[in-house]
């Protein structure tokens, strides 16, 4: 029977991400390792048997950066669902459950966060292997987390005394205790982190859902039913999602249920939900630092540093959290790190971009990073994939310069069509109907200058578009 990869990468990751949450969320950045934390999920599950193409869930805007990120590791025909509101986990994962009978009449969904570190990934195989097995049964199995300490920061599990084949029967789930519970948990020995990772066979989940939280299921069937083709996106109808109870898998099922186990793992399993935890699960320097980009640090000590914008340099600090990116630079203490979404709060209630948006977007065609603005001017790269072609559009406040830095760019400007390679340029002027196209097998760069009284994205009238873009107004 196939085992379906279901991955859960709806989240926004404003706990771990300094200023910008909603277009680059923290699974999707490489923090612990060469590949992100959403490849990482897909690519240490290499090796298991009878698997098939993962189904993604995520936000409707990270969708470009999703397919990016899923081509850059050969994953060539995933299904990606878009969520067209968050409704918790339950409403994510009967999509998914619904959507994989389109693939096969039963199989084992495999269902995991985006944000998760596991390092011992032999061992996490074996596990699966386990609770592949009760799946098999009939079960709702989950995967608990042997505890290394009495930490506050997760739910628990609390687990029955008998083992059978690798699985103890769930007796209870726990909120997030405080120190002494978590303490007293941790001497009696029989409780688990709740992972938020689970196996289970289609048909069983939604069985069980429709016993449990038939509302959900119908919501989400409907969702389904009515879901839009977009390019190789899945849209969930948006009335019929928003109509599903917003509620975890936890409350709508696992609690409830009487047919739920627990398979302990034990494979350095981190849920990267602060840049403490990130500093904890890295390997540090003779002085106790975590050191990533460039960076120049002299009589520092206990302290994580991630540049990925330009150097930063550090002299007699300890104990901080430096993370430096194009949109802003984040400096804490280790111990108030966690406080950012307070600071993500003040700036959207301020109205600042940067806590709604970021510097680089992914679009169909490749992606655009805003490199500098002013007043009546904004400085943009482009960058423009193979075979692909930038809608024909005007603009009522604007006009555009474009210099190509790399490849050969094909440009229509007011029906004219012109050829211009590395260093050439061209002038498209306020109200003049133009597209970009790279015809050719390498990227395509390209330097943009706007210039007018207003810049924003929603000043595009579309003609001719062919992601099927012409009634929407953005990139």
């Amino acid at each position: 029977m196939q085992i379906i990869p279901v991955i859960l990468s709806g989240g926004s990751g404003t706990r771990l991400w300094p200023l910008s949450r909603k277009q680059y969320p923290k699974q999707y950045l490489s923090l612990a390792g060469d590949n992100t934390m959403f490849q990482e999920t897909i690519l240490r599950l290499e090796g298991l048997e009878n698997l098939a193409n993962p189904i993604i869930v995520c936000n409707a805007d990270d969708r470009f950066l999703v397919a990016e990120q899923c081509k850059q590791i050969n994953i060539q025909k995933p299904v990606i669902l878009l969520e067209p509101v968050g409704r918790n986990t339950a409403p994510a994962i009967a999509a998914a459950a619904l959507q994989s009978l389109k693939i096969a009449d039963d199989a084992v969904l495999l269902v995991l966060s985006a944000d998760h570190v596991i390092q011992d990934v032999e061992v996490f195989h074996q596990a699966i292997n386990i609770t592949n097995k009760q799946a098999l049964k009939g079960k709702l199995a989950t995967f608990g987390i042997m505890p290394t300490d009495a930490n506050i920061s997760y739910g628990y599990i609390k687990t029955s005394k008998d083992n059978i084949d690798g699985a103890y029967k769930v007796e209870e789930f726990v909120e997030k205790p405080d120190l002494e519970t978590a303490q007293t948990y941790l001497k009696q020995g029989n409780y688990l982190w709740n992972s938020g990772m689970f196996m289970f066979k289609t048909d069983v989940l939604i069985d069980e859902l429709n016993t449990h939280s038939s509302g959900i299921v119908d919501s989400v069937n409907n969702a389904i039913n009515n879901a839009m083709q977009d390019l190789d996106f899945i849209r969930l109808d948006k009335q019929a999602f928003e109509s599903s109870p917003s509620v975890s898998i936890d409350y709508a099922l696992m609690e409830k249920s009487n047919n739920v186990v627990v398979v302990p793992l034990d494979a350095q399993w981190n849920d990267i939900g602060t840049w403490p935890a990130l500093y904890d699960i890295n390997i540090k320097d003779i002085d106790g630092n975590v050191i990533k980009g460039d960076v120049i640090a002299e009589d520092t000590t206990n302290t994580y540093i991630n540049s990925n914008h330009h150097l930063v340099v550090t002299i007699g600090v300890d104990n901080l959290i430096i993370i430096d990116t194009p949109d802003a630079t984040f400096i804490a203490t280790q111990d108030k790190a966690k406080e950012v979404k307070s600071i993500v709060e003040s700036l959207q209630a301020n109205g600042r971009d940067e806590g709604t948006t970021h510097r680089k977007v992914y679009c169909p065609w490749g992606w655009y990073d805003s490199i500098e603005s002013g007043k009546h001017f904004q400085v943009k790269r482009l960058h423009v994939n193979p075979g692909a072609k930038l809608s024909l559009q005007m603009h009522h406040k604007r006009a555009e310069h474009w210099v190509v830095v790399s490849g050969e760019a094909t440009a229509t400007n007011a029906g004219k069509i012109h050829t211009l390679k590395a260093g050439e340029s061209i002038y498209i002027s306020m109200g003049a109907t133009h597209s970009l196209e790279n015809k050719t097998n390498e990227p395509l760069e390209i330097i943009e200058v706007q210039s007018g009284t207003y810049l924003g994205e929603d000043d595009i009238v579309r003609f001719e578009d062919i992601y099927g873009r012409v009634e929407v107004k953005n990139i």
